[in-house]
């Protein structure tokens, strides 16, 4: 059998593996990523560690077949450059090309949500489905489709960005530079934001109670205290899934996925969010596409990138 390693990187740690043929992981690790190293260094770390990983499983050299890498930021795959990342300090940065000289391996690079969508299309939550739609609730918001095993990037490369949806009604500026994009609200981010608000504003709540300076307040604060009866944190948690919703209706008409699937941290608030933006998605579509798709939980956790980016070189590579 052969095998693919898969790379997740991201601005903090980054994680690398080695994957099967049919997605399953036989090892991984995660490693700080230190950006201020540059990137040579940190490609030179992550040869390094997929050395060290297929040593350690005993796996030959040869049976290596290729290797992966989802990447934050703009991308563009065809010729493996990382056009903008942002947290990691990259610009057209030629990725592919250096780990290939690194490594003597074909590498192959996309967006890290774009890896970690196609890892729960093929291997997780939406597998078996043909039109799988993706997003993932984390520091921001972000998606991608993936429609019979193809990825669809769009113009550019560029298809997915549903988080710099622009809300005429929201008022919070976006680490983008404009004010009111959907992922102020829709995100890990967005939830601990509202609520730390409206408390400012002088709303009651029991995280007043928790935490002395608001600024604490993080979004699985929110969910804890909507478990325990907060009014304030059930609210903020219904707005969130309402938003979501009323994006997804916009969605689920242009590209009539068959699944969609919703990971990342801001997601474990699970049907404190899911159910309002089930209710709000179902009130606002017709009555032909209601019950013509499924909403699932990720499944893979933070193996998804991993995965994703292993099949997806691996579907690259013998292509052609």
């Amino acid at each position: 059998m052969k095998y693919a390693a898969g790379v997740d990187v991201g601005g903090t740690n980054m994680e690398c593996g080695i994957v099967d043929e049919l997605g399953h992981v036989l090892i991984k690790r995660k490693y700080p990523t230190h950006p201020e190293r540059g990137a040579d260094a940190i490609l030179e770390s992550i040869a390094l560690a997929l050395v060290q990983l297929r040593e350690e499983v005993k796996i030959a050299a040869n049976d290596i077949e290729v290797i992966g890498l989802g990447i934050p930021g703009l991308v563009d795959p065809e010729a493996g450059i990382s056009l903008r990342a942002v947290n990691l300090n990259w610009n057209q940065v030629p990725v592919a090309a250096k780990l290939m000289e690194l490594t003597g391996k074909p590498v192959f690079i996309d967006n890290d949500v774009r890896m970690y969508v196609y890892g729960e299309a093929v291997a997780g939550a939406g597998r078996g489905y043909d039109y799988v739609y993706g997003i993932t609730i984390g520091t921001g918001l972000a998606a991608a489709f993936v429609q019979r095993g193809e990825i669809h990037r769009g113009h550019r490369f560029m298809a997915g960005e549903i988080g710099h949806v622009p809300l005429d009604h929201v008022s919070f500026a976006c680490g983008c530079g404009r004010t009111g994009c959907l992922e102020t609200i829709v995100s890990a981010t967005g939830i601990a934001k509202q609520a730390q608000t409206r408390i400012e504003q002088g709303e009651g709540s029991v995280l007043s109670e928790w935490f002395t300076d608001v600024k604490d307040i993080r979004s699985s604060d929110v969910s804890r205290a909507c478990l325990a009866g907060d009014d304030l944190s059930r609210d903020v948690l219904d707005q969130t899934g309402r938003e979501l919703g009323r994006a997804l209706a916009w969605v689920v008409p242009t590209l009539s996925p068959d699944v969609i699937v919703i990971g990342g941290g801001g997601a474990l608030a699970g049907e404190l969010i899911f159910k309002p933006m089930k209710d709000e998605l179902h009130q606002r579509l017709l009555q032909d596409y209601r019950h013509h798709f499924d909403i699932k939980s990720a499944e893979l956790s933070d193996t998804a990138g991993i995965i994703g980016s292993a099949l997806w070189a691996l579907h690259q590579h013998r292509q052609g």
